[in-house]
């Protein structure tokens, strides 16, 4: 509670300087627009962190994801400041989208389902594999166990629908192990990316 209070009130800090920069909140006829902003920025910074931000429950993560975007989060709200903001998680996403592109990373060929009974089955860049999952919600770490490994990584809500992250290793062995990918200059990008900033993961956004 003490933890997630306190990234809460990192974030708000980052709002407020957000609506100093821009004007915000300077008359009472801005009040409104003014209370979305802020909402939207709270919920962008959130959605870049993974201990203390927004977490499913168990029956949350439940169902069909498929690629959404390419997203990058820092594990707690002091690595996504002092590697510098939502500014800086914006450019890796940039960098990153460009080289998942490289691979082929789509919508129609990656993937994720998660089961009632811990099980899962998915696709990475058209190759399907699948498993058992364990997801604790008290913390969003999941373990991904295939035939040939265990991936850890980590799961948040995002604005648009579910966060799936990875550090550099554990993004690296998603890609060659499990999705066969041959670009391995795209590969060792995307881990480099990973490796850039103290405390960064990447990984995707699904959606329903």
């Amino acid at each position: 509670m003490k933890k997630t209070i306190m990234t809460l009130s990192a974030a708000m800090t980052l709002m407020l300087s957000s609506c100093m920069t821009t004007g915000l909140g300077t008359t009472p006829t801005t009040t409104s627009s003014t209370n979305s902003v802020l909402g939207s920025v709270l919920g962008s910074v959130l959605s870049n962190v993974l201990f203390g931000g927004s977490l499913f429950d168990q029956s949350g993560i439940l169902g069909s994801w498929n690629y959404n975007a390419a997203n990058v989060a820092f594990t707690t709200q002091n690595a996504l400041t002092s590697a510098g903001g939502v500014s800086t998680v914006n450019n890796m996403n940039s960098s990153l989208a460009s080289n998942y592109n490289s691979i082929g990373i789509n919508r129609s060929n990656t993937s994720f389902t998660f089961l009632e009974g811990n099980k899962f089955s998915a696709k990475v860049n058209g190759i399907p594999f699948g498993g058992t999952y364990k997801y604790n919600s008290q913390n969003g770490e999941i373990v991904l166990k295939t035939a040939t490994e265990s991936l850890k990584g980590n799961v948040t809500k995002t604005q648009n629908g579910m966060g799936l992250y990875f550090d550099s290793k554990q993004m690296t062995n998603l890609l060659q192990k499990e999705g066969k990918v041959s670009n391995t200059d795209a590969v060792q990008a995307v881990s480099k990316l990973a490796k850039s900033a103290d405390g960064a993961r990447v990984g995707f956004e699904l959606t329903k």
